[in-house]
């Protein structure tokens, strides 16, 4: 039997009742577009993304996977790295073939994907456009191979938030691939005015990266 987050003895009525109101990605999505952006330097393990109803990419993306899981998923994360910005942690899953995401963002644009992307490099490169930092700087620049987080389950990542610094430590290490060279970002153009802006709806301003001033 699988892992899950309401095995545990610990876990109450109202985390049961949510978790069986989860029962499709899109509900997953749903949930954690409801809840507030965490701007707080800690990680939060799906557990307690319930208990708090907060979270920011990393705690929505391993929540993400642990609900997928539920549905008969295998819980993958990939991190797409950036450049002068945050890292962006999402939660894979397949079907047809297909790959979908489920995310939890500061900006509109980097959340939900539906399962019609044939690689995961298709997936990722469907984030370009929207992933950007406050000077309207393009900033994706690779992403790790998938991590399947049931390789931590001896650990408990579902139910305990100690064991999540190794999971960020993993994927510190994980193989990248690399989406532009150097002569592709050295020809980026600044995202316009009006999809920035429309990317930033409902931000929280405090959980935004704060690039250094050039020349720093």
């Amino acid at each position: 039997m699988k892992p899950s987050m309401a095995a545990s003895e610990t876990s109450t009525r109202d985390e049961q009742r949510l978790l069986a109101r989860l029962d499709s990605p899109a509900k997953i999505q749903a949930f954690l577009d409801g809840i507030p952006y965490s701007d707080e330097d800690t990680y939060r393990c799906p557990r307690r993304v319930m208990r708090d109803r907060r979270a920011h990419c990393f705690d929505g993306a391993l929540f993400a996977a642990a609900a997928l899981r539920r549905l008969g998923y295998p819980p993958l994360v990939i991190d797409m790295l950036a450049d002068n910005d945050d890292d962006h942690l999402v939660a894979l899953y397949k079907v047809d073939g297909h790959w979908g995401a489920v995310a939890k963002s500061n900006f509109v644009g980097l959340r939900f994907r539906e399962p019609v992307f044939r690689s995961v490099r298709e997936l990722v490169m469907s984030y370009f456009e929207q992933f950007y930092n406050v000077r309207r700087e393009k900033t994706l620049r690779s992403y790790t191979v998938p991590l399947n987080l049931s390789a931590f389950d001896q650990l408990h990542w579902m139910t305990r938030d100690e064991p999540l610094d190794a999971i960020a430590d993993r994927l510190d290490r994980r193989r990248q691939a690399f989406v532009v060279t150097s002569a592709m970002v050295a020809r980026l153009e600044p995202v316009d005015r009006r999809s920035f802006e429309a990317g930033l709806q409902g931000v929280n301003p405090h959980g935004l990266y704060k690039p250094p001033r050039k020349g720093d």
